[in-house]
């Protein structure tokens, strides 16, 4: 019985590359005023799997996070990180291409570095940054492509929804990247 249960699900893995956007800020106010959420380069890692060959639904999890720390407000350090646990359908297309379709829940981490001297204390407890995390919900898609054997490449946008984004301008964070990967099982 395990034999089949294991046979009948599909294991993918993938790493990409992309960015993100949000909207600006279009206020005219000389006081502060959130950053837009947007541009650096994403790396990013996702890994699903499909629990049946016929309905094709199953679980993904995810993660992105920006390669290099970003300016905030033209003072401080900061690198924000993505994670996502979502429900994924890939419906049954042709061969070589699949659509998939996700939607879930996750966590932004927004990472603020200390740059300016305050832990010279030299105990090794020190902290030299602050967190800031965030619920968020997910939706996202993507098309991948085959192009040899169980490799394939897939061109994805995602969308999350973060409630109370108060460091950035915008509740609504998007991301496309694309990603290569792999399928531990036949397609």
């Amino acid at each position: 019985m395990f034999g089949t249960l294991v046979h009948a699900q599909q294991i993918d893995f993938a790493v990409g590359v992309g960015s993100v956007y949000s909207s600006g800020n279009s206020s005219a106010s000389q006081a502060f005023v959130p950053p837009a959420e947007k541009s650096g380069l994403y790396p990013n890692i996702s890994a699903d799997v499909l629990f049946r060959k016929k309905n094709r639904l199953g679980v993904n999890a995810e993660i992105a996070v920006k390669a290099t720390q970003g300016l905030y407000n033209g003072y401080q350090d900061f690198r924000p990180v993505f994670t996502d646990v979502n429900a994924i359908y890939v419906p049954p297309t042709s061969k070589k291409t699949k659509a998939e379709f996700m939607a879930g829940l996750g966590m932004e981490n927004v990472i603020f570095y200390n740059h300016f001297g305050m832990c010279n204390s030299g105990f090794p407890s020190c902290t030299t940054y602050l967190s800031a995390n965030h619920f968020m919900a997910h939706i996202g898609g993507g098309v991948r492509y085959y192009f040899w054997r169980r490799f394939f490449i897939r061109p994805e946008i995602h969308l999350y929804v973060i409630p109370n984004n108060s460091q950035f301008n915008s509740d609504y964070v998007g991301r496309a990247s694309a990603s290569l990967g792999y399928s531990f099982a036949p397609r």
